[in-house]
Formats: structure tokens, sequence, C-alpha cells
């Protein structure tokens, strides 16, 4: 039976990225070698980091004055790092999920923490409106995409003061203004690559003006100015990565990729909605086209444990929704393909047949 993985992260990557990345375990660019045991240092693994970082750039658009970094520790050391090298005095945070806390939480070791707005109090349901970003704030930082909620920001906000965001979860799922950022980051294992390695696009005009000593690893000047080789990379995720990126350009580039996410994302909303056994979670203004989040409807909730082991057996892996809001969540990145999509689609339509 075919499998479909609709786990949140990590997550499906393209069947390209995994036969290149299995096929350069065994031999890796024709050394005699495996990608597990390679130098970094060597030039066939260097010209794998400098065309990885470019295809970014191409993908994305990304103008002049910005540098393209791969780093370790997750999207979670991103949150120390933007406000050791941005936060002199104040920053203002947008508070949307559980990500957002996260970040929020530590930006407050180094500086005053403005939060503009949340959607705390009704489960994170929905994206703030209407909020004022303060014009002396050293930066604004966003979280573009809730995994857990189920909310999507498909938008670059305009704002006075430098932007920042965490796309660890939609990145190249649409087009961005790069320009509008002085940082976007995120973690690969959703979009990109299989967990180890995290994204920067960092402008570099930005940096530089803190008073506070920065720890070299955690000072994204050291990572541009060696090409992000300062200290041994994760090499195994920057080489999948790579091939994602192929893959992408191969498809038509992220415009594509935008078009093949909003169907798959209308389609699967469009059965929730007209489902009598479903509702979603997310304001319908805000749903995420990455992770569509719904629940049993009040009346059917003492169904929920059958239709998770239901479509289990129909092939449906990693549908259960986050323990903290419960029900199911759809992870559809750019990987999954729309026929996983329709075969979710008919396991619901079955089930409520059945009922």
């Amino acid at each position: 039976m075919k499998k479909h993985n609709f786990y949140a992260g990590p997550s499906i990557l393209s069947e390209y990225t995994i036969k290149n990345t299995a096929d350069a375990v065994l031999d890796f660019a024709g050394t005699g070698l495996s990608l597990l045991e390679i130098s970094h240092r060597s030039k066939e693994f260097v010209a794998v980091m400098d065309e990885a970082r470019a295809l970014v750039k191409e993908l994305l658009e990304v103008p002049e004055g910005y540098d393209v970094v791969f780093v370790g520790g997750g999207a979670s050391m991103q949150f120390c790092m933007v406000p050791f090298n941005l936060l002199k005095k104040k920053a203002a945070y947008l508070e949307t999920g559980t990500w957002a806390v996260n970040a929020i939480k530590e930006a407050k070791l180094f500086g005053e923490v403005d939060v503009v707005a949340s959607s705390k109090e009704d489960n994170f349901t929905y994206i703030p409106k209407n909020y004022t970003v303060p014009e002396d704030a050293d930066y604004f930082h966003i979280t573009t995409n809730n995994t857990i909620f189920g909310t999507e920001m498909r938008y670059d906000p305009d704002v006075k003061v430098p932007l920042v965001a965490d796309m660890s979860s939609d990145i190249f799922s649409r087009p961005i203004d790069v320009a509008k950022y002085d940082i976007i980051y995120a973690g690969a294992q959703k979009n990109l690559a299989p967990a180890g390695v995290t994204i920067a696009i960092v402008r570099e005009g930005a940096l530089g003006h803190v008073e506070r000593a920065i720890p070299t690893m955690l000072d994204y000047r050291t990572h541009i100015k060696k090409g992000s080789m300062f200290n041994t990379p994760p090499c195994l995720p920057v080489f999948s990565a790579l091939q994602t990126l192929k893959y992408y350009k191969q498809l038509g580039g992220v415009k594509v990729l935008e078009k093949m996410n909003l169907e798959k994302a209308a389609i699967l909303y469009d059965e929730i909605d007209r489902n009598k056994l479903f509702r979603g979670t997310a304001k319908e203004e805000d749903r995420s086209i990455m992770n569509v989040c719904f629940v049993m409807n009040d009346e059917y909730k003492d169904l929920e444990t059958e239709f998770a082991e239901f479509a289990t057996s129909k092939g449906m892996i990693g549908i259960k929704g986050h323990r903290s809001v419960g029900g199911f969540r759809a992870s559809i990145y750019n990987a999954m393909p729309k026929s996983s999509v329709e075969a979710l689609i008919e396991t619901m339509k079955e089930f409520e047949k059945n009922h």
C-alpha cells in the first residue's frame, strides 16, 4: 500500500532529493567515498555549498547586499541569534503561535520586547490585524506560518522598521520580497532537507551595530565571511537541500510551487468545509496552505480515534494534530503530490459515508 506522508516535520521530501542523496551516501560525486565521510573542505563539497547558496538567491530573487548562510541549531537557535545580532534596546514581535512565543522568550534575554499583538486568547486561530509597530523598535519579528495551529501570513508586511521572519515551514512556497527583510531564517526539515541545517538570508548592512560582544558561532558575520564553512557544516542535509533546490528550479521556480500549493490546499479545505464530520480550526482568511488543521464536529467527537485508525489503514501517515491542539493536521508542503491530498479527501468521504 502506498504511504502518504503528512508529517509536520521532519516531513516529506521529493523522490528526486531522496534518490540523489541516497546515491551520494554510497558514492559522492564520483569520489568513491560516501557523502557521510567526505571532507567538507574537499573541492567537491565546497562546490555543493556554493551552488546551494547561489540557487537560494536565484529562486528567491535575493537582491544585492544580502548573503545566504547555512548554520546549525535549527530555527530555535535563530531565536537567540537574531536578537544577539540586531537588538540594541527594543524589538517588536507578533505573537501568532508556539514558535513565536519561544522566539519572544529568547529575545527578552537581550532587551525590551514589545508584543504588538497576539492571538493567544483565541488559541492562535487567526493572524492579528491592525496592530502598530513602534517606530523606535530595532526590528519587527514575524512567524509567517504556524505549523501547530494552521495559520499563515501569505504576504510581506509593510513596516517602517527592519523586518525579520521565521519562515521555517513555508519558505519556497511563495514569492518573497526579500528586500523588505533584514533577516529571513528557516529550519530545513519542512520544505528543504532533513533536519540538521538552517538557512538564513541576511542583509549584511544590518550587522555590526550592537555594542555587546557576540560569541563567534552566533555572529552572522562569521558564517558570511567563511561561506558557511567556519565549522564543519552538516554535509548531508546541505547536499539534500541542494537537490531540493535543483528540483524546485526544474519545476519552474517558486511561482509554480505556489500555484501547486494553492490548488492542493483549496481542494482539501473544500472537503473539510463540505464534510459533515469535520471543521477547520483556523479562521478562513488566515488558513495555512502548508499545514491544514481540522477537528471532528462536536457531535462526532467520539469518532476521532476511529477516524485516525481508519486513515492510517488507508496509508495516511502523520495526520494526528499536535498534542496541544488535538484533532488532525495534514502538512502538505512543496514535496506533497496532489494525488496524496486527493487520497486523503477520498478517505474522508468514505469515512463520512460509513457514518
